[in-house]
C-alpha cells in the first residue's frame, strides 16, 4: 500500500504516461496548396480525448516550416491553441489554415502537430501525442 493510498488518493499519472491520451486525425481541404491560387489551405484536425476516467488539460502545437506561414502575411510558424479540458471520450475539431509565402517553392513541406496532455497547468507536461504530416505545394 503507497503513501497515497493510505490517505484515499490513487496515482493516475502511471496510467496516463504509459497509455497514449489522444486519437489526433488530421487532413487537409483542399488536399494541396497551389501558388497560382495564392489561396490558403484548411488544416482539420480530430482530437479525440481516449481516456474513460478523467478529463485531460489539453494543448495542441502546429510547427510549419519557414516557407509556410499560419497567418496571411507568413510571419508565424508556431501556433499553440489552448483547449482546456477534454470530458472522457470527446472530441474536438481544429480548423487551421496554412499559407503560402514568398519563399514558397512547388515541393513536399512536413508539419508537425503535437497534443499536449498537462497536469496543474499548462506548463507542465504528462505526456504528448505527435504526427508528422506533409503538404504538397503544386507551382
Amino acid at each position: 500500500m503507497g503513501i497515497l493510498e493510505m490517505f484515499g488518493k490513487k496515482d493516475v499519472g502511471d496510467a496516463l504516461v504509459r497509455k497514449i491520451p489522444y486519437s489526433l486525425k488530421v487532413r487537409f481541404n483542399p488536399y494541396r496548396l497551389s501558388l497560382k491560387d495564392k489561396a490558403a489551405v484548411d488544416l482539420l484536425i480530430d482530437l479525440e480525448n481516449l481516456r474513460d476516467e478523467e478529463p485531460l488539460l489539453t494543448s495542441v502545437v502546429i510547427r510549419v516550416p519557414k516557407q509556410l506561414g499560419l497567418d496571411s502575411m507568413g510571419l508565424n510558424q508556431l501556433r499553440e491553441i489552448r483547449l482546456g479540458y477534454l470530458k472522457p471520450g470527446e472530441i474536438k475539431n481544429l480548423r487551421i489554415e496554412i499559407y503560402p509565402t514568398a519563399r514558397t517553392k512547388p515541393a513536399l513541406y512536413p508539419i508537425l502537430l503535437t497534443a499536449f496532455c498537462h497536469y496543474r497547468d499548462y506548463s507542465h507536461i504528462l505526456n504528448s501525442e505527435k504526427k508528422r504530416i506533409e503538404l504538397r505545394v503544386d507551382a
